[in-house]
């Protein structure tokens, strides 16, 4: 079995549109959640979503791609490309059929879906875009990123809700582990903040209703009222370690273990209990070698609504045990929910933590529900000595559970 390491990330978040601004807003406690100003969002009843501010496609796409792209292919090439320049990933250096794409969305291209229906009710069936289908269709983030940059080996996405980049990560982990390819570009993009994906999740009773941005996103607090729309995406360039010994690259961190479950329980609803997570983390762990008492970190699903919170809390002291050490956050506090891209940005976050020691917080927090007792870490700056080990959890609608065991980069 091959060794896979991190050499590429890119980032586009509420935090920022690169991964140095990211990270440093992450660790700063910065709050990426703001009043909604793409559209008029009032009749929603939904005030606040975590934006993706400043995103310019041209930077690194170009004008005449971007027009053919909905914004969540935008998203996911955008990030790609930060990310191939980081682990500079050549046809010099990497053969175009060991090198692959795995990439992850819950929804897609919701922003041309919402468009096209409109002109085709307002106008004629004849007025829909002829790229409608090639714009819309979550594929086509994993499609056009291949297209881009010459990926012959695998190239398919993943949907599973807001475990998508998570499974997706997990996936082309596997890819290259099993020694199906030597190179993966694997993620997740989502562009949801519309119309029809705020009244869409505010329909179901899923979102804040808070006007004050502050109070919105309050993962594991008391007052947890519901989660934040979040968008953008996350990149990770993966690499059989051989591959990236060989080609003198820059290695960022390592991933050990990847678990993956199902409840099998409700279609929008966490089983209360906690045991189909417990089990997704506990075969990460045991992927990984390692025993949970080496977990320093966990970087939480976390979404801030009381089933999600107090079923994952659930989840970790059945692996963990009840006064466990380990630390929990939740940076959706910061990001909003990025669905399907949500696991994507965490597991930057995660391996962020493991490169400089410190703990992603969860701003917001004033009082812990006792429902959900786990060690959460609640101050900005806060450092672990001696952190080697971390996971990142992803639990999505249909009862999909997904976990990443990352280890921290040693040379």
């Amino acid at each position: 079995m091959n060794r896979v390491v991190i050499t590429g990330i890119g980032v586009v978040s509420p935090l920022g549109n690169d991964t140095k601004t990211f990270v440093e807003n992450i660790f700063a406690g910065k709050l990426g959640i703001g009043p909604i100003t793409k559209f008029d969002a009032s009749q929603t009843g939904i005030s606040v979503a975590g934006e993706v501010k400043n995103f310019d496609p041209t930077q690194r796409i170009g004008k005449k791609a971007a027009r053919r792209m909905d914004l969540f292919s935008q998203y996911a090439l955008h990030s790609t490309l930060e990310a191939m320049e980081q682990a500079q990933i050549t046809p010099e250096n990497t053969d175009p059929y060991e090198f692959g794409v795995i990439y992850g969305s819950g929804i897609g291209g919701l922003t041309t879906i919402q468009e096209q229906v409109i002109k085709m009710h307002d106008n004629s069936p004849r007025r829909v875009s002829p790229m409608f289908v090639p714009t819309s269709i979550i594929n086509m983030a994993a499609g056009n990123i291949a297209l881009h940059v010459g990926a012959k080996n695998i190239c398919t996405a993943v949907v599973t809700a807001c475990a998508s980049a998570t499974n997706a990560i997990g996936e082309a982990y596997r890819q290259i582990k099993d020694g199906r390819a030597q190179v993966m570009i694997t993620g997740g993009s989502e562009a949801s903040v519309n119309e029809i994906g705020i009244a869409g999740f505010a329909a179901l009773t899923a979102l804040s209703s808070q006007e004050d941005p502050t109070k919105a996103s309050l993962p594991f607090d008391e007052n947890r009222s519901g989660f934040v729309m979040g968008e953008g995406a996350a990149t990770l360039i993966l690499e059989n370690y051989e591959h990236a010994l060989k080609r003198g690259a820059k290695i960022l961190g390592e991933i050990v273990g990847y678990g993956a479950t199902c409840d099998a329980y409700h279609m929008t609803s966490p089983d209360p209990s906690g045991q189909g997570a417990a089990r997704a983390m506990q075969q990460a762990i045991d992927e990984a070698q390692i025993t949970p008492q080496q977990v320093g970190y966990i970087n939480a699903h976390g979404t801030a609504t009381k089933a999600n919170d107090s079923g994952e809390a659930k989840s970790i002291n059945l692996v963990f045990g009840q006064d466990s050490d380990v630390w929990v956050s939740s940076t959706k506090s910061m990001t909003g929910h990025l669905l399907g891209a949500a696991g994507a940005i965490e597991a930057v976050a995660t391996i962020a933590a493991l490169q400089t020691g410190q703990l992603p917080p969860n701003i917001g927090l004033s009082k812990q529900d006792p429902e959900c007792a786990v060690n959460v870490v609640a101050k900005v700056g806060q450092s672990v000595a001696d952190l080697k080990y971390a996971l990142s959890n992803s639990l999505g609608f249909g009862g999909h559970n997904a976990v990443l065991a990352f280890k921290k980069w040693e040379d």
